[in-house]
């Protein structure tokens, strides 16, 4: 039995927890998976995995194993990049994890240009805005928007995210349009709670002062559409990214204030796992990000022009 197989399989039933999965991302057959992983444990005669009938677990053995075969289907992988690069050629899968709202709304066209530009590559896009171990789940590459924690990443910085404060033209004829983040106090306000202190809104002046207003919200969702939604509906104000929030100015459904205000400026990344080769493929979309994202984003280009 060809070893690369064994490997692949071996390391992919590793990487996706079970036979099952492992077959799945393969195209293959679960029994011909367990077949490979069987016959490669009879190989070198030792144990790999501990099966039962709900879990696997690595041996001490297979552990050490697992991470000598990554590293051999990594350089296997790299070669092969390397002479497919040398004919300007890029193959192979893939696998990117998107914000949701930011991935629906701004990465298919970069997405499909950069799909054109080398048909051979394929993508597998989980769009969510949890945040996805990149190295369990077998990622290439995530773009990830705010502050970065895991220190084991290797991050790349590709724009700023800018934030505005916006209402519908109802909510603010009925309850008045507020002049600075103090009034936020007083008005229904729409809270994004995946942010690590979303009660609290900070925001700088135009003199450079930073202060931070306390805000009660009315109603508290996951989801940033959601919120602008809510937003143009007439339930209350919210702060959004400019990048979900300026469909909604642009429409006329959503207007900003407090523009002489800033809000707080994320930073988008893509970041990727401290692998001791990138291959060409992520090397290449990640190039092709930067040089898409460089400059002043269209959806602020709206925002400002709007405000």
């Amino acid at each position: 039995m060809d070893k690369f197989e064994e490997y692949q399989a071996f390391t992919t039933v590793v990487d996706t927890g079970s036979f099952t999965a492992a077959a799945e991302r393969l195209g293959s057959a679960k029994s011909a998976v367990s077949r490979r992983v069987s016959a490669l444990e009879e190989r070198l005669g030792v144990q790999l995995l501990h099966r039962t009938t709900r879990v696997l677990n690595l041996t001490e053995t297979g552990r050490s194993f697992y991470k000598h075969g990554k590293r051999i289907l990594a350089d296997l992988e790299e070669a092969e990049s390397a002479v497919q690069q040398e004919h300007g050629e890029l193959r192979g899968s893939l696998r990117l994890a998107l914000p949701l709202s930011f991935g629906v709304r701004h990465m298919c066209g970069p997405i499909a240009t950069f799909a054109k530009q080398h048909p051979k590559v394929k993508f597998d896009l989980d769009l969510n805005d949890r945040k996805v171990d990149l190295i369990e789940e077998s990622f290439d590459l995530a773009l990830r928007i705010g502050r970065l924690t895991d220190s084991s990443l290797i991050a790349r910085r590709l724009f700023d995210v800018n934030a505005v404060v916006v209402a519908s033209k109802h909510y603010l004829d009925v309850h008045g349009r507020p002049t600075s983040p103090d009034d936020l106090r007083h008005h229904d306000c729409l809270v994004y709670s995946n942010l690590s202190d979303p009660n609290n809104w900070s925001f700088v002046d135009s003199d450079g002062n930073v202060g931070v207003t306390k805000i009660d919200p009315v109603l508290t969702a996951s989801s940033g559409d959601f919120l602008c939604n809510a937003a143009a509906h007439g339930m209350g104000l919210a702060i959004q990214p400019t990048f979900i929030a300026s469909q909604g100015i642009r429409s006329g459904h959503l207007e900003p204030v407090l523009t002489d205000y800033k809000f707080p400026v994320a930073t988008a990344y893509a970041v990727y796992p401290p692998t001791r080769h990138l291959s060409y493929r992520v090397r290449a979309f990640i190039d092709f990000l930067a040089e898409k994202f460089t400059g002043t984003p269209q959806w602020d280009r709206d925002s400002e022009t709007l405000n």
